[in-house]
């Protein structure tokens, strides 16, 4: 016979908010009781469009909010999750008690639409990194912007010698927030350089692998 132990913790609401200028999510839940909370994992799953390069439709975790413990009185959480792209993701809390059981809220959706306006490139992220990391990069609208015309946009990878190590991106793109994974699990640490170049924008970023 099996049967499933309700975790201590009231729910009451969990919302979601998109920040523009911020191009991030931020949830926000509130619980009226919670008895030996230890805290909750936030989880995410995207639903990839076609803008995107580097795609997780499987649940993760992406942050983690102590709890109160126990408490019969209201209390408020919020987590911000950054470094987003023009996506639809869905979000979910793991509540988690003291005795490491734990139990799973309900989800929420929420649509990540962000049209730029400039040419973009973002610092890497993790940085530091290892083996493997994140790079994000926006291609403006083609009315606000006269390079942004569908052209040949690279992402390129060098050591500090100058030497290209991989080319990342290779082609046209449009209008949008793109993302890549660059994978150095062969190379050694060190300092890295990765460049931009799209028409007449060239801009170029370091980021450091730490094994």
């Amino acid at each position: 016979m099996s049967y499933t132990i309700a975790i201590p913790v009231e729910l009451t609401s969990f919302t979601s908010e998109f920040l523009q200028d911020e191009i991030a999510v931020k949830l926000c839940w509130t619980t009226a009781t919670e008895a030996n909370n230890s805290g909750f994992t936030i989880e995410r799953m995207s639903i990839p469009n076609s803008k995107s390069e580097f795609r997780n439709s499987n649940w993760t975790e992406i942050g983690f909010v102590p709890g109160f413990g126990t408490s019969t009185e209201t209390k408020t959480y919020s987590f911000i999750d950054e470094n987003l792209i023009s996506e639809t993701y869905k979000y979910r809390l793991k509540t988690i008690d003291f005795d490491g059981s734990f139990e799973y809220s309900n989800e929420i959706e929420v649509e990540v639409d962000f049209t730029p306006i400039e040419f973009v490139l973002y610092q890497n992220y993790p940085n530091p990194f290892n083996p493997s990391t994140k790079i994000k990069f926006t291609i403006p609208d083609v009315e606000t912007h006269r390079d942004a015309s569908l052209q040949m946009v690279t992402l390129k990878v060098y050591d500090v010698l100058g030497n290209e190590i991989t080319t990342l991106v290779n082609e046209e793109k449009q209008t949008g927030v793109y993302e890549v994974e660059f994978d150095a699990q062969t190379l050694s640490s060190g300092i890295y350089i990765y460049k931009l170049q799209a028409g007449t924008f060239i801009q170029t970023k370091k980021m450091v692998l730490m094994r």
